[in-house]
């Protein structure tokens, strides 16, 4: 096979796999807490015909080698863990991290998700769960049955009002968990991440408190996904591959032409 040929087709699968990140960025701009994506490129093994350095005669040395790329190559895909801007719902179970950190999920098999989303419910049993699939979070908290209003502080410590009770009651701390290196977290969907041997272990705090970010009651956090530089990214991997797939085409042609002609 002509190199060119293969070294195009490598062209090709990155920048479609660019492009498939990309619109996944796009996709989920309306997702409470969402983080977007990048590919990350890596350049092929070499062949090295001639080595730098290399003797080309005695007591001389070639100042440059000869050296052909094999294509490239997505190696990764980092994620952007960069704030959201606020959406103001007034919902007393919307909740939202102003600065690092992560809401606890307690998973079914009995394991820990983490998630920046904090579109939170109450289930029968008053139980605050997430609401798109009705996991409870961590530590769990219980909302009284006859509880007329509920108040979530910057510190996380969560209040209900009760008839015939003058004072709030307190009825949980809602705790966040923290990351050495949340780019190694693994999402699995859901708006939730799974903690990974990369991402370090979980440093769980209450907010405000080392380092971690405060809660903000009544607000979400929006996807941090800019629409028209994904816009700009994807106009620049479709132009990539349309060269790519120009590359190939011009050796096709060349091909072709010394086959008629030979």
């Amino acid at each position: 096979m002509n190199p060119a040929l293969w070294i195009s087709k490598t062209g090709l699968d990155a920048q479609q796999r660019d492009i498939s990140v990309i619109s996944n960025n796009l996709a989920n701009a309306s997702t409470v807490g969402f983080k977007k994506s990048r590919a990350i490129f890596e350049d092929l093994l070499y062949q090295n015909v001639n080595q730098p350095g290399g003797q080309s005669a005695q007591d001389v040395e070639l100042p440059n080698g000869l050296m052909l790329g094999a294509g490239t190559k997505v190696v990764a895909t980092q994620k952007s863990h960069t704030q959201g801007n606020v959406q103001t719902t007034d919902n007393s179970l919307d909740v939202m991290i102003n600065g690092k950190g992560f809401f606890q999920v307690l998973m079914p098999d009995g394991t820990l998700s983490y998630t920046r989303n904090g579109q939170f419910s109450v289930n029968e049993e008053g139980t605050m769960v997430t609401s798109g699939n009705g996991y409870p979070i961590e530590p769990q908290i219980q909302v009284p049955e006859d509880a007329i209003s509920l108040s979530i502080s910057q510190e996380g410590e969560v209040t209900v009002r009760q008839p015939g009770n003058a004072d709030n009651a307190v009825i949980g701390q809602m705790n966040l968990a923290s990351f050495i290196n949340p780019a190694g977290l693994e999402p699995v969907g859901q708006n939730l991440y799974k903690e990974t041997a990369v991402s370090g272990a979980p440093l769980e705090s209450v907010p405000g408190v080392d380092g971690i970010g405060t809660v903000r009651q009544g607000m979400l956090e929006t996807s941090n996904v800019n629409v028209t530089e994904e816009l700009v990214n994807l106009i620049e991997a479709q132009r990539g591959y349309e060269m790519n797939s120009k590359v190939i085409s011009s050796v096709d042609q060349m091909l072709s032409y010394v086959n008629q002609q030979l």
